[in-house]
């Protein structure tokens, strides 16, 4: 069977721009003589549409859509797409995540998804109901074992403890079908690439069939899909690899059992997991201001690492022209902290403003001293500069149309170290799922042809600059310590005695989950970040604000 995988990036409700994408690969499937076009899980919709899906007018357009990808299914060229569909039950959840065949120009195939994810951002449970059966589709002489994304997690060979009692991969390949195929919408971890491939190679392996996964791509609010849609033979071998953060539409011929494996066709992987995150962060942000009506960017410039790394991103995602950075400095600031930003800004080529805020900064000292009284200067004001800052660059986001990019890294997030309406604000907080060493990583990553990022950026002592001569050693533990005791509590879901274990001063996790658990007000109010992490903060972390429990 000639096939076609097309990944493709779709956004959540462009139901027209999205069939023009589909109408555009199915035309290259035809002109390759496929027999078979494969798109990836709601691909009508795109994904996740979240409570779009409670309006009957959404479902409706998807509908009409399917209808119209089936249109195009003429000649021998079948088109198999993800879509949803209303339950026709008169019991349980309204809607179901369906897969649709479609031949001469209807839909003549329906499937569903088995297995709904409910963890992490996943949320499927609250929308459609599981399918309780699974069959092969009959494509002509080729019966297509459809499974659509969360159904080929659940391997029991794989997992030590598998999530559901069901295995529809095995299912479907016990009913007899020639070609294992799995539509995804399957979001981007840096962990993750590796783990599909683990779990498509067991399944192929394991069932003797040749299986093929087809992935979204492109980014979609918090979350990134890199498409890396693969092909498996049963030998384990790889036939087909899908580009990682970009579109791609590959033909293949996919053997029936006993002919023989064709020419692999494979695309170029990142090398590192540098270049994983720099690509996902690009994308994330890309499609993010894209599809929120936005082409520019301001970011505030400190001079140090962080804002360092979000100009470069932003460059190299909308352009160094349609990027703005912001110095503002004030009577704490390092001679070197404006002279870096300004280097960095002519390095990447983006436009480049230094605007002096001390005068700011003194004048609400002088309206704010009968009310704060006098005494040394504390965190009151370190946060009055921080939120004279945000107003300033707010208000050139608001005078240009540009999104304001917050700085933000991962650590300083997870413990607060961050002011409220001040280095918080923006529409886009894009680095921080990124721990600061993955920072400096990302960095050096920058710099692998060249100076972009100026190396005493690199290598002076990270400071919020607020006050005389600040470090954020004085009130954090070294980032070697701290990035460690964060990914174990956050993402391994540690308490502090087995973080402790790990060989850390108990204190000091002890310290460090106080402050991580009493920031999530301020997580609450924090703009949106891409995820690159198995946990980030955002709507895949719900822990409640006004809690008293403390692990």
């Amino acid at each position: 069977m000639r096939l076609t995988a097309a990944q493709l990036n779709l956004t959540v409700g462009a139901f027209d721009a999205n069939f023009e994408r589909i109408r555009t690969a199915v035309a290259r499937a035809e002109a390759e003589s496929s027999e078979l076009v494969v798109f990836s899980e709601m691909a009508t919709t795109g994904y996740p549409p979240r409570d779009l899906l409670t309006h009957p007018a959404f479902v409706d357009r998807n509908l009409d859509m399917l209808e119209r990808v089936a249109r195009l299914s003429t000649g021998r060229l079948a088109i198999l797409v993800g879509f949803v569909d209303r339950n026709p039950s008169s019991q349980g959840k309204p809607l179901l995540n369906a897969a649709a065949l479609c031949r001469s120009g209807r839909v003549v195939e329906r499937r569903y998804k088995s297995l709904l994810p409910t963890y992490d951002v996943f949320d499927e449970d609250r929308y459609f109901e599981p399918a309780r059966d699974v069959s092969p589709m009959p494509c002509g002489d080729v019966r297509l074992g459809v499974t659509i994304c969360e159904d080929v997690w659940n391997d029991k060979d794989v997992w030590t403890k598998p999530r559901y009692h069901r295995d529809p991969v095995c299912e479907v390949a016990a009913a007899g079908a020639d070609v294992l195929i799995n539509i995804s919408a399957s979001p981007f971890t840096l962990d993750v690439p590796d783990v599909r491939r683990r779990l498509v190679t067991q399944e192929a392996v394991k069932h003797g069939r040749y299986f093929v996964y087809v992935n979204q791509v492109g980014g979609n609010d918090e979350l990134v899909f890199d498409g890396h849609s693969i092909g498996i033979a049963p030998d384990g071998s790889t036939i087909l690899r899908g580009a990682e953060f970009e579109e791609d539409v590959i033909t293949i011929d996919v053997p029936l059992p006993g002919a023989p494996k064709p020419l692999p066709i494979l695309r170029p992987v990142a090398g590192s997991d540098e270049e994983s995150a720099f690509r996902a962060l690009v994308l994330g942000l890309r499609d993010y201001t894209r599809k929120c009506g936005f082409s520019s960017a301001v970011i505030g410039l400190s001079g140090g690492v962080d804002s360092a790394l979000t100009a470069a991103l932003a460059a190299e995602a909308l352009g160094p022209a349609n990027v703005l950075g912001v110095a503002m400095p004030t009577r704490y600031s390092s001679d070197h902290s404006v002279t870096d930003a300004e280097a960095l800004a002519r390095a990447l080529g983006i436009g480049y403003e230094v605007i002096p805020i001390d005068t700011v900064f003194q004048s609400y000292l002088d309206v704010l001293s009968p009310v704060l009284g006098g005494g040394p200067l504390g965190a009151t004001e370190e946060n009055v500069q921080a939120r004279v800052r945000g107003a300033v660059l707010m208000a050139i986001s608001n005078r240009r149309g540009a999104i304001l990019l917050s700085t933000g890294n991962k650590s300083e997030l997870a413990v607060g170290y961050c002011t409220l309406y001040g280095d918080m604000c923006g529409g886009l907080a894009l680095i921080s799922d990124v721990p600061k060493l993955l920072v400096y990583r990302l960095a050096r990553y920058v710099n692998r042809k060249g100076t972009i990022i100026p190396e005493s950026t690199l290598t002076k002592p990270p400071s919020a600059e607020l006050r005389p001569d600040q470090k954020d050693s004085d009130s954090l533990p070294p980032y070697e310590m701290l990035d460690p005791i964060v990914a174990a509590y956050v993402e391994r879901h540690l308490d502090a005695a087995a973080i402790a274990k790990l060989g850390f001063d108990p204190s000091v996790v002890a310290d460090v989950i106080r402050r991580i658990d009493g920031s999530e007000y301020k997580r609450r109010q924090a703009a949106p970040g891409i995820k690159i992490s198995s946990k980030a903060f955002g709507v895949g972390r719900r822990y409640p604000i006004a809690a008293e429990y403390r692990f």
